[in-house]
């Protein structure tokens, strides 16, 4: 990857002249089923151009209550482009129930927001893998009411190795789908959101509004095509070492491993006596990072070799001895 990046033919990317760039976005459209695509750089600023693109002022879109786009991105679709989320709880397989949704859809009165785009994510916050039927009952369900359908796909990937189908099943029903290019995929910084020509024209213009034009992006672009040509098929290694971590954690008596066990590459336990934060100082202190308290969340990824889950294990024992 780093000789690749080394090695990228660049030119300037605002002016669509970075050839690099350029393969990267016909690589994306072309494997998720759309036509075109947008290099960001970041998943946080593609979904939020999404929005703005989907959406305008006094719009809505319908959005799981954990999901990235509504939770964890700082509020920027209601900050930056006056869009209303309408949260909603989602349903213990990781969707959203479409009766539920049809019923939050608004009616055509001065009233209300007017409902304009669905968003789902896969894999969800917790790491489940939501079907590919799924995602064409929703593109039905959106088609019969006029809606857009939009997927933050950060860890599609992981999806699509989950369920052993081809990533364009589960992206082909989407207006418009965000891929992260770095998380498990292992690319320094990146993502790329596919659409229609006229969606992603219209996107063009909303990234340079928020500040996600680059020059010569061509070096980041290229680690985004190494990943892609090299790092999809071995995702099924983290979600293998995801599942031996969910067992050896299953030991440690102190501890509750959520779900069941692991989640494609995620692993989430709460420690019986609540010490959560005394145990993250612990472990930190021991050199094993991990995020969130109740429940925590360890991730599986490239970089992670069986033998580091081995050491980190042996490492977090003593706190349970």
């Amino acid at each position: 990857m780093m000789r690749a990046m080394q090695e990228a033919e660049m030119g300037d990317d605002v002016y669509g002249e970075d050839p690099t760039v350029n393969r990267l976005q016909s690589k994306a459209a072309r494997i998720s089923g759309h036509e075109d695509a947008l290099f960001f750089p970041s998943g946080t600023q593609s979904n939020l151009v999404a929005l703005l693109t989907h959406c305008s002022r006094a719009d809505e879109y319908i959005v799981a209550q954990t999901a990235h786009t509504y939770k964890y991105e700082g509020g920027g679709a209601a900050a930056l482009g006056g869009i209303q989320p309408q949260p909603m709880e989602r349903s213990p397989d990781g969707t959203l129930d479409p009766e539920r949704i049809q019923s939050l859809i608004k009616e055509d009165d001065f009233h209300f927001a007017k409902t304009r785009l669905v968003a789902l994510e896969n894999t969800t916050t917790d790491g489940m893998a939501v079907s590919s039927s799924y995602c064409q009952e929703m593109r039905q369900l959106c088609d019969c009411n006029g809606l857009s359908l939009h997927l933050d796909g950060a860890r599609i990937f992981n999806a699509a190795i989950e369920l052993k189908v081809d990533v364009m099943e589960l992206t082909r029903h989407f207006d418009s789908v965000s891929i992260c290019l770095s998380k498990g995929l292992g690319a320094p910084v990146g993502s790329v959101l596919t659409g229609s020509h006229a969606f992603i024209d219209s996107a063009r213009r909303w990234r340079k509004v928020v500040g996600g034009g680059m020059r010569q992006a061509g070096m980041i672009a290229a680690a985004g095509i190494y990943a892609l040509d090299h790092n999809v098929s071995r995702l099924s290694e983290d979600h293998a070492n995801a599942a031996y971590l969910a067992t050896r954690l299953s030991e440690f008596d102190d501890l509750s491993i959520e779900f069941g066990g692991a989640r494609t590459n995620m692993v989430f336990f709460r420690l019986k006596n609540g010490n959560h934060d005394e145990f993250a100082s612990y472990a930190e202190s021991r050199g094993v990072l991990f995020t969130g308290r109740d429940p925590a969340r360890l991730v599986t990824h490239k970089d992670l070799a069986r033998s580091d889950i081995d050491l980190a294990l042996e490492r977090l024992s003593a706190y349970f001895a």
